[in-house]
């Protein structure tokens, strides 16, 4: 079968390549045509968008860059009607993606959407999108589930492919020592900094980042780096400070982390599963803070809290995040108590989004959807 595949971002990179590759195993004459990034070209070639030119986040930002947006549009679709897939795969990144929803199913084409978007935080009002123009939707938030039931539109929750992919990396053994000597670290403990994958969010949580970690002179701060920006880009902001950056190892430096002060997405998740204490932060443009707060219609912005519905990890955002991001690992590094309560919330975590391994279930109910004759 023929399978056209769009990701936005880096994380939908990544989940992305590992539906290819279990959707290899379940169709061996599987041929893909994507948006996407370096995981994905390694499972089906080279992207015909790279995610990081179509990584545009906030009001504004989406704004300033509508002429490149709808330039993708344009080739997305006239690729799309060339290639005639037999199912158009859509993972996260709704404003694009639900546009190319409606499209596909405009012109024929069958549409799933793997890994929804977070229309329950905002925007409800396109779940009448998913309704008309999605045809199967898979979902890896537990309470997604009961939010799509509510609007009448039923969906397959296939457990979350984070929990796979940190499932897999702790199977594997990691050795400090190496990984120090390999990046050249000193011997103080670390505390990870994943400042984000696009520019946007380097800008802005980055530099208060740093203005925190100079209080902490006996631990080290160490950028879990993008894989789409490159050093140089990080230069300017961690001059003067002392600090590194590691790339293509964030796993293993979550796995040597003390704590760690992560920006909003999934990388949230991701350090809470590696059972790091963690401070969430997220900035954006003042102009689309004042636009979206209001819009934004949810009691936490962090995943950890949002499965939990509860406040597990401390959330700043907006203003004074240099300040606060120094309370709040004062508690982490030295209140046992507070650390310990913590780590318990990340068990609870783990119970709660089970041990499917969500890839293969996707891509096994994906194939049996599209060989039915329904």
């Amino acid at each position: 079968m023929k399978y056209f595949i769009i990701a936005g971002e880096a994380s939908g990179d990544l989940h992305g390549a590992n539906l290819m590759r279990e959707l290899q195993k379940t169709d061996t004459d599987a041929v893909f045509r994507f948006l996407g990034g370096d995981l994905m070209a390694a499972i089906g070639g080279k992207p015909l968008i790279h995610y990081r030119e179509m990584a545009f986040m906030g009001v504004w930002e989406v704004a300033l860059h509508l002429k490149n947006i709808r330039q993708n549009f344009r080739l997305c679709k006239n690729s799309l009607l060339e290639f005639h897939p037999d199912v158009v795969i859509l993972i996260d990144y709704p404003g694009f993606n639900l546009n190319m929803a409606k499209f596909a199913k405009k012109n024929g084409y069958k549409v799933f959407y793997y890994i929804s978007p977070k229309i329950w935080a905002w925007k409800k009002s396109r779940v009448k999108l998913v309704k008309a123009y999605v045809d199967k939707m898979f979902t890896i938030l537990p309470f997604e589930t009961g939010f799509y039931q509510s609007h009448d539109y039923s969906v397959d929750y296939i457990g979350n492919p984070v929990m796979d992919a940190v499932t897999d990396s702790l199977e594997k053994p990691v050795d400090r020592n190496d990984f120090i000597n390999k990046n050249k670290l000193e011997e103080k403990p670390i505390i990870a900094l994943l400042s984000g994958s696009r520019k946007q969010e380097i800008d802005r949580c980055l530099p208060q980042m740093l203005g925190a970690a100079k209080y902490y002179n006996d631990y080290q701060f160490i950028i879990a780096g993008a894989p789409s920006i490159e050093k140089s880009y990080y230069q300017k902001y961690i001059a003067g400070h002392n600090v590194k950056i590691v790339y293509d190892q964030t796993y293993d430096l979550l796995r040597n982390s003390t704590a760690a002060v992560v920006t909003s997405g999934t990388a949230t998740l991701e350090t809470a599963l590696f059972n790091v204490p963690e401070v969430v932060i997220y900035k954006t443009s003042n102009i689309s803070y004042i636009i979206g707060r209001p819009i934004v219609k949810i009691k936490f912005f962090s995943l950890v809290n949002l499965i939990l519905d509860r406040e597990a990890v401390k959330e700043l955002l907006q203003f004074h995040l240099e300040r606060d991001i120094k309370t709040e690992l004062d508690k982490i590094l030295y209140d046992e108590k507070y650390r310990h309560q913590m780590l318990a919330s990340f068990q609870e975590l783990r119970k709660i989004l089970g041990t499917r391994r969500s890839s293969e279930a996707a891509a096994l109910l994906m194939h049996k959807y599209l060989n039915s004759k329904n």
